[in-house]
């Protein structure tokens, strides 16, 4: 069992700082008015906004890059993984391999940027009466230089296929463990793309949120040693971990791999746990490449410059799908599929 004092604690930023092997972590909450039949927002809505850089949180929400519909428009990256869990809202995919798709409810996308992808993530807003609730996770995962150059990989983990387990405590009072990565005990979440770090079994990985009612309790099983551990507890009042109260949201970085006693004061929380053995390798990252060193990413620049990794298949940068689109994926090998 961990000790009381076997964790560090740090406040949340945007993004939120991680450790090797992830590179960060950004946790968007969006609270958007009621959309336009676009699937976006007014210009009435939008007044006194740096549209194509709004990254202000102002009445409740950000545009980021987007002009009418929140999101991502078209960019590249090379060199490491996003990891894209959709908790509340949808987002609407296109890449340069062909692939696109809408995904939401808590489903994950996982996509190998190796050695070159340019893709959008889009917004869509669908309440026209308001509001138009948006929340995810989005977490870099580096990869090893072995996998930098790999061929471009994208996948979906719909929802209903991630593991959950159910806890429930002597009073009645109920935990979630919602696993979206490795392994919680028994449960084993579905394969990670096979140049992923997390492919590696000895990598140790494993991405995992936790929702606890008040009073439930979790014991999250020990790592192997080597591994790292931070939980990030962003939601509720107050949460006890190995017998010490944190009432501040924050990032609590874990010094030794033992198992560790999780439980909720007097109402719910939210916690999401990254973990993993570290690469242990150099990183030179700017903007969207993360590679090993700074020739290679003057190199990724050059070479995005002269090939557009494989260009825009798509007639806009910030393609929507319809309306009455539901959640799909469109697989670069013409594959479709679908939630269960």
């Amino acid at each position: 069992m961990s000790s009381a004092a076997s964790f560090v604690r740090r406040p949340l930023g945007f993004p939120w700082l991680t450790r090797d092997p992830f590179l960060f972590c950004v946790y968007h909450l969006d609270r958007y008015p009621a959309a336009n039949a676009r699937l976006g927002l007014n210009p009435s809505q939008l007044r006194g906004r740096r549209l194509g850089m709004d990254f202000e949180l102002k009445d409740g929400f950000r545009m980021y890059h987007g002009q009418e519909v929140p999101g991502f428009p078209a960019h590249p990256h090379r060199g490491f993984e996003t990891i894209t869990l959709a908790r509340q809202g949808f987002i609407d995919h296109s890449d340069s391999l062909g692939a696109k798709a809408r995904f939401g409810q808590g489903d994950v996308q996982w996509m190998t940027a190796g050695r070159g992808i340019v893709h959008c993530e889009m917004f869509p807003l669908f309440d026209t009466n308001g509001p138009n609730t948006n929340e995810l996770f989005q977490i870099w995962l580096n990869l090893p230089a072995r996998s930098k150059m790999v061929e471009p990989h994208f996948s979906m983990l719909w929802g209903p296929s991630l593991p959950k387990v159910q806890i429930e405590g002597p009073a009645g009072q109920k935990a979630q463990v919602n696993v979206i990565a490795g392994g919680f005990g028994e449960a084993q979440a579905p394969s990670p793309p096979p140049n992923s770090w997390a492919s590696d079994p000895s990598s140790d990985l494993a991405i995992v949120t936790f929702e606890l009612d008040a009073k439930a309790e979790v014991r999250v099983p020990a790592a192997r040693p080597g591994t790292l551990r931070t939980l990030y507890f962003f939601a509720g009042d107050a949460i006890v971990v190995d017998g010490v109260e944190v009432t501040e949201h924050g990032a609590l970085e874990f010094e030794d791999h033992g198992a560790i006693a999780l439980s909720a004061r007097a109402g719910a929380v939210e916690v999401l746990m990254l973990q993993g053995r570290p690469i242990g390798e150099p990183v030179a990252r700017h903007g969207p490449f993360v590679l090993n060193t700074e020739e290679e990413i003057v190199a990724a620049y050059r070479d995005y410059e002269h090939t557009h990794f494989g260009g825009w298949p798509w007639s806009s940068g910030d393609p929507v799908h319809d309306r009455d689109q539901p959640r799909f994926a469109l697989h670069p090998d013409g594959r479709e599929d679908q939630p269960a």
